[in-house]
C-alpha cells in the first residue's frame, strides 16, 4: 500500500472510494448531500484541504494501490489546537474489501507517527461508536485508551449517536 497525504489531484480516485463505499460506511457517517462525493465537490474540499494543510490545522493522508488508482483507506487529522491543548482528532475509514486485513492499522500508523514526529503534538483524539467493534479494536491496537463516554455525541446517520472517547498520548512529548 502507498501512503500519502492528499492533495488536489486525487479528486476521481476519492470520490470513486465513497461512492463505491457508500453503503459500507453510511452507518459510520454523518448525512451528506447527494453530490457530497463528486468528483466536483472533492475538487473543492481538496483545495480547501491543502489551504489547511498549509496553515497547519490539518492533514489527510490515503493509502492507495500500488498504481495509486485506488483508494484503500483514509486517515483525517483534523481540528489540531495548539497552544496549552497541543492535540488533533484522527478519523479514519477503510474500504470495504480491505477490511481485516491491516491497512487501517498501517495507515494509522503512518498518521500517528506524522502528528507525533512532524506536528509535535501531545495528544491524539480519536472516538467511536460503541456498535463498531472493528474500529474498537483498532484503537486499541493502535495504543488508544478510553478516557470517557459521551452520549448524544455526534449526529450519524441522521440520529445523535452515543460515542466511546479515546486517546493517545505522546510519551515523547516535550513542550
Amino acid at each position: 500500500m502507498k501512503i500519502m497525504r492528499s492533495k488536489p489531484g486525487h479528486e476521481i480516485i476519492l470520490a470513486n472510494y465513497y461512492q463505491a463505499n457508500e453503503a459500507h460506511l453510511k452507518k459510520w457517517s454523518p448525512l451528506m448531500p447527494r453530490t457530497h462525493h463528486s468528483v466536483a465537490s472533492w475538487t473543492l474540499r481538496l483545495i480547501e484541504r491543502e489551504e489547511e494543510y498549509m496553515d497547519g490545522s490539518s492533514v489527510h493522508f490515503i493509502g492507495t494501490n500500488d498504481s495509486e488508482s485506488q483508494v484503500i483507506g483514509t486517515c483525517s487529522i483534523s481540528n489540531v489546537v495548539r497552544g496549552v491543548f497541543q492535540s488533533c482528532h484522527m478519523g479514519y475509514s477503510v474500504d470495504r474489501s480491505f477490511e481485516g486485513q491491516g491497512r487501517m492499522k498501517e495507515l494509522a500508523e503512518h498518521a500517528i507517527e506524522y502528528v507525533f514526529v512532524e506536528l509535535k503534538l501531545h495528544r491524539i483524539i480519536a472516538n467511536h461508536m460503541p456498535a463498531n467493534k472493528r474500529s474498537e479494536g483498532l484503537l486499541k491496537r493502535l495504543g488508544f485508551e478510553r478516557e470517557g463516554y459521551a452520549k448524544r455525541f455526534l449526529q450519524i446517520d441522521g440520529d445523535w449517536e452515543d460515542h466511546v472517547l479515546n486517546s493517545l498520548i505522546n510519551e515523547n512529548y516535550v513542550g
